[in-house]
């Protein structure tokens, strides 16, 4: 086991959730394999799984879900897999853009959203507009993401504000920096206060480098579409067992 914590003794604080919970969701091709099906049967099912944990963390009250959907390194796998990828998010709003609503979740995403084809560009932002006015959780779809590529092109960014002569290089401060990165649009919530891998894997997979500076991080055996919303109680319930003393001194 990852994790040897044992949660049998404890129950879930609705006190102390996480605002913001981030998962990189590890172990749909295993999930595949290990049932001699294809790797994007691995993704379909994985996909149907978003709607169960987004729908219990929306209950649990957590303020930002991110999923880590499809990673600046995913354009490596074979070229029938990503376009299978780039088509998950069309079917998945398709389905489930229903209960997104009913449950006044928000959808965004961040990343390099330019650089994806027209098709499943669209449908993102089609979401996104649908449910704008919704008021409930926001659920991040981190997709075209990298930690590496945030900041490079946050940094780009301020090099040419410096100089346009918008401020000074000693101006630049770690708000300033965060106002640049992709995640700037979730303000205060920004930086995850719980993130999740599945799968047993035991790496963040150059996801959110800045962001989870402080993060507490809880590796579960369970492949993705196996990842149940008992699997998400008890990972919170780990999170609330530890002691976040952010550098400092309790």
């Amino acid at each position: 086991m990852v994790d040897t914590f044992d949660d049998s003794d404890y129950q879930l604080s609705m006190d102390n959730i996480p605002k913001h919970i981030a998962i990189i969701m590890d172990g749909n091709g295993r999930w595949a394999k290990k049932r001699g099906l294809q790797r994007i049967a691995g993704h379909k099912e994985g996909m149907n799984n978003v709607k169960t944990i987004a729908i219990t963390a929306s209950d649990f009250g957590v303020k930002v879900l991110t999923l880590y959907a499809f990673s600046t390194e995913n354009w490596g796998r074979p070229t029938s897999e990503v376009n299978f990828l780039m088509r998950l998010p069309i079917d998945f709003f398709s389905v489930f853009m229903p209960d997104l609503m009913k449950n006044n979740i928000k959808v965004i995403a961040t990343g390099l959203i330019e650089k994806i084809p027209k098709n499943t560009r669209q449908i993102i932002q089609r979401a996104m507009d649908d449910t704008k006015d919704n008021t409930g959780m926001i659920l991040n779809f981190a997709f075209n993401y990298g930690g590496r590529a945030d900041i490079l092109e946050a940094t780009k960014a301020l090099a040419q504000k410096v100089k346009d002569n918008e401020f000074s290089v000693d101006a630049i401060d770690e708000k300033i920096f965060e106002d640049n990165l992709l995640t700037n649009v979730l303000g205060e919530l920004a930086d995850p206060d719980l993130l999740i891998r599945t799968s047993g894997e035991t790496r963040i997979s150059n996801f959110m480098l800045w962001q989870l500076a402080y993060t507490e991080m809880v590796f579960n055996d369970n492949l993705w579409p196996d990842y149940s919303s008992e699997d998400l109680e008890h990972d919170i319930i780990k999170y609330q067992n530890r002691d976040r003393r952010f550098g400092k001194l309790n």
